[in-house]
Order: C-alpha cells, then structure tokens, then sequence
C-alpha cells in the first residue's frame, strides 16, 4: 500500500504495479539470523512476483570469511529453511544467486567500505544503492559514519542512495536523538528509511483503508460512539537465544516504544488531506503528541502502567522455565517480560477514551490485535425481552497471525420469542483473496527502493515516542529494589494488570 501504488494506472483491467529502478541491496550483516529468515527469503519473493529490477544485485557484508560462492550457498539454504523445500533451485533462485557477492571485513575498518566502493563500481546496475543495517545497534552509528565519510551516502548525478536502520533506534530519548544526528550528518531526512515489520503487515496498512476508503466508519471513529480501544501482541515464546539483547531492552523498549506507539497512533490518527508520506506522517505525529504523559510530574511515578516477569509454567502443553533461569539472564533480574497500560490521549476525538495496551512474551497464545469497542446502545429496549444482556459492539482488526478484520455485533435468535445473541462477521485476507499474503519485509524493502517512506518512522515520531517510553524507564530504574511481579508462563499476565483494566469497570478481552 505504497503511495506510488496508489497512483498506477489501469492496463486491461489489472492494475501495474510499480517497479524499481537499478537497484543494489548493500546487507551489513548479511550472515545474521535476520538476513537469512527474513531478508533472503523476502528478496526471492519480491523476484517471483516480478517485482524487483533486470538490474538487481546483492552485496552481503560481514564479518566472517565468505565467498561469492558460500554466501550463494547461504542465500540457497536459507530459501530450503524458510521459503520452500523447492525454491532454492528453481530459475528465479539461480538468476539472484548468480547476482550475489560478499565482502568480509569489520564494520569500523575504513578499508571495509573502500572495497564496498570498488565492487558497486564493479556492479552494473549500482544507480541505486540501498544499505540495510541488519548488525547489533551498538554499531550503527560507525557503519553510517563510515558510509558518510568514505561518499558511499551520497547520490550521484543519476541515482540514489538510501540507508534502512532496524530497531531499536536508540535504547532512550538521548541516545536517539544522538542517532538521529548522526544520520542526519551524513544522509537527508529523506534517505533514512527506520523500519518497524510491523508496519508492513498488510492487515495494519488495511487500518488506513478501512478508516479512510469507506464512509461508514469514520463518523463512528471518536469519543461519541467508542468505549476504549484495545491492543493487544502477545507471545508464546520467552526471551530464546536474545537474552543478551533482551536483559537491556525488556518489553516496554522492545515492543511498546516501537510496535505499539505506531499501532496506536495509526488507530487514534486525523484523516490526512492526501495518501502521501508527509501528510500520513504528520497525522500519526499529531495523535503521538496527543498522549498524556506516563510519569506523574508531581509523584515522578509511572501512571496505570504494569510490568511483571514470567515464572515457570506451561505453554502449548510443555513445560518452560522462568525468565530468570533462562541462559544468559541475570538470577536477580528486573527486567519486564509483560507490559500493560492506560493511555490517555488530550484530543478532542479521543477526550476520555482508554487506550489499553498489553504485550508480553510466554503468554497462551500468540496473536496481535486491535479491538475497539463501541459504546452500549443509550437505550436498553431489549433489557426485558432477552435473558442475556446486549453485548457492545466490537471491531477486532487480526494483525497476525490470521490477518483480517471482523465485526461483532447483535442479532435476533430464529424462533417465536424475541431472544438475541452477539454475531460475527469475519474478513480474512487468505479466503477472500486468496494467494499469498507478502511477508511485511517483501513490501517495506520494495517501498524503500521506490523511496516511499509512508510506512517508515520519522526521525521526530521516534524521538517522541522515547520522549514518553523514557521517564518510564528512569522511574523503574529509580525502583529497581522493588519487586517486580510475576505471571506463571502460558497465562495472560499478571493480576496486576487485571487490576489495571478493571478498575475502569472493563476487562480484558479473552483472546
């Protein structure tokens, strides 16, 4: 759902769909668990559908000793891993595999981007070059100061050069401001493309379509006809192999500054005056600014917001360990598993409604969701007529993993007596469509060599966004003698986090 998408003509009843230029995928750390599940796999995707350009190429960077020929190898065994048994060995497979090249070096090693800079030359097919930091935070800054000072971030005369950055951006409000400068020393605003996947989800990218294409709902979307909003990204698995990372992140920076804030601000966000990146960017930034801060000003103590760790216990019928006997976590741990919080918004369209947000790892299930629930009707006429009382209704937007949209609301039961019962309708993008639905990479590394920047963080959405995450971080940091609570692993968290919702006389909804 890309803006250049939007403006494709017609040709015989099927619409063109934009395609690249020249374009080379630079991958520092293209040996990473991230290249090979997710980046890989996206590329030979993006090739089958007929995506990318004649003139395509893949330099893979790393710090291990690779050839040309193993890292063909990779690429290969990564589409029998995680495309299909098949794919490695079919035509589109071998036509990438014969355009791949790799370059061992260290990412602060000034030589590295000189050889970087003989074999773009070397490439027919460099006009556009896009740099994908797919390496541990800590060395972003080197790698995109190195890419400055060697010219390698300037464009030529005919062409372009552009640079995504993964998350985290930043582990606070300072460090990614400093990020941000940084970047900013060296390449345009418009040259930085800071991915969040679940921005290209395509059930996340239908929330503006479905918000801004049809004309029933959008009358509804406000304080007047909406109770609370819900959103909900649980897991089922624990902090796996990424203790190192995780022991610094913890939920609220890896998953709520991030993937939460844009869901929420996609959902709470003004119409914008046109499908572009600035106008669509500029409306989730107003909604961001609209939140009331997390830290009371007075107390300097986190406002409705819980955390808890998970303790032992049982997912999908196994039993697992807690997070503090996890390898590589600290026994005396404080860091979060589980998030829940209240969020407030000062706008005149969402004055009073709740925005509740939760996300956690070992939780029963693993889905994302947004579900908004309506306010009751003002008169209950069916109060007698019916045993049950009339359920609000919901809209329930499926982000994964069954992605799609359903609405539920009251019906009468077939029969004599006036009796009712809430109903669903359900969208689902795999029975209507039908097909294969692209994996979020496939479109956020398509949009990024078309330039479109509609689904990428704004240098000024991430500083806010720490702006409220930091002094949250500060007041825990301050209580770090004070005991975090606990959820037994294959639970829906903490009771606290009941306690969070129920004291606004709601509930969590059951997932």
């Amino acid at each position: 759902m890309s803006v250049a998408a939007s403006e494709n003509p017609l040709h015989d009843g099927l619409r063109i769909e934009p395609t690249p230029g020249p374009t080379t995928l630079v991958i520092f750390g293209a040996s990473g668990d991230l290249t090979r599940r997710k980046l890989l796999p996206a590329i030979y995707r993006l090739s089958r559908r007929g995506r990318l350009p004649a003139q395509f190429a893949v330099v893979g960077i790393a710090r291990g000793a690779m050839t040309d020929d193993e890292f063909r190898d990779q690429f290969r065994e990564s589409l029998n891993e995680f495309a299909s048994a098949s794919a490695a060995a079919d035509q589109v497979a071998a036509s990438l595999a014969e355009r791949m090249y790799f370059i061992s070096g260290e990412t602060n090693d000034t030589t590295l981007y000189e050889r970087l800079a003989a074999r773009l030359r070397e490439i027919d097919g460099a006009e556009g070059v896009l740099y994908y930091l797919a390496i541990p935070p800590t060395v972003y800054a080197s790698v995109i100061a190195n890419l400055g000072i060697s010219g390698l971030a300037q464009p030529p005369e005919r062409g372009w050069r552009r640079i995504i950055v993964e998350k985290p951006f930043g582990t606070d409000l300072a460090s990614a401001r400093e990020l941000n400068h940084i970047a900013h020393q060296h390449f345009s605003e418009d040259q930085v493309f800071r991915i969040d996947h679940y921005l290209g989800k395509e059930t996340v990218q239908n929330l503006l379509v479905f918000r801004f294409g049809n004309g029933m709902f959008e009358p509804v979307w406000n304080r007047r006809y909406i109770d609370h909003v819900q959103i909900t990204a649980a897991e089922t698995v624990g902090v796996e192999h990424r203790a190192s990372y995780y022991e610094g992140a913890g939920a609220l920076r890896d998953m709520v500054q991030n993937h939460l804030m844009q869901v929420l601000s996609l959902v709470a966000m003004e119409p914008p005056i046109a499908f572009t990146a600035d106008s669509v960017r500029d409306r989730k930034m107003d909604a961001l600014l609209a939140v009331q801060p997390l830290v009371d000003r007075d107390t300097q103590q986190p406002n409705a917001i819980v955390r808890a760790q998970y303790r032992q216990g049982w997912v999908n019928g196994s039993e697992v360990p807690g997070y503090r006997d996890e390898p590589g976590v600290d026994r005396e741990s404080p860091t979060e598993t589980f998030v829940a919080a209240r969020v407030q918004l000062d706008s005149w369209r969402w004055a009073g409604v709740p925005f509740y947000l939760r996300t956690g790892k070992r939780l029963p299930k693993r889905t994302t969701e947004i579900a908004i629930q309506f306010r009751r009707p003002p008169l209950e006429i069916f109060r007698r007529a019916s045993q049950t009382p009339v359920a609000p209704d919901l809209l329930i937007v499926n982000v994964q993993p069954d992605e799609g949209i359903s609405l539920r609301f009251e019906a009468k039961l077939p029969g004599t007596r006036m009796q009712i019962a809430p109903v669903m309708m359900n969208f689902r993008y795999g029975t209507t469509f039908g097909g294969e639905v692209p994996e979020a990479y496939e479109t956020l590394l398509l949009d990024a060599m078309l330039g479109d920047a509609t689904l990428f963080a704004r240098h000024d959405f991430v500083e806010t966004s720490w702006a409220l995450i930091t002094p949250v971080l500060e007041a825990w940091h301050n209580q770090r003698d004070t005991p975090v609570a606990t959820y037994e692993a294959g639970e829906w968290g903490p009771n606290e986090a009941d306690q969070l919702i129920e004291a606004d006389r709601r509930s969590w909804r059951t997932l």
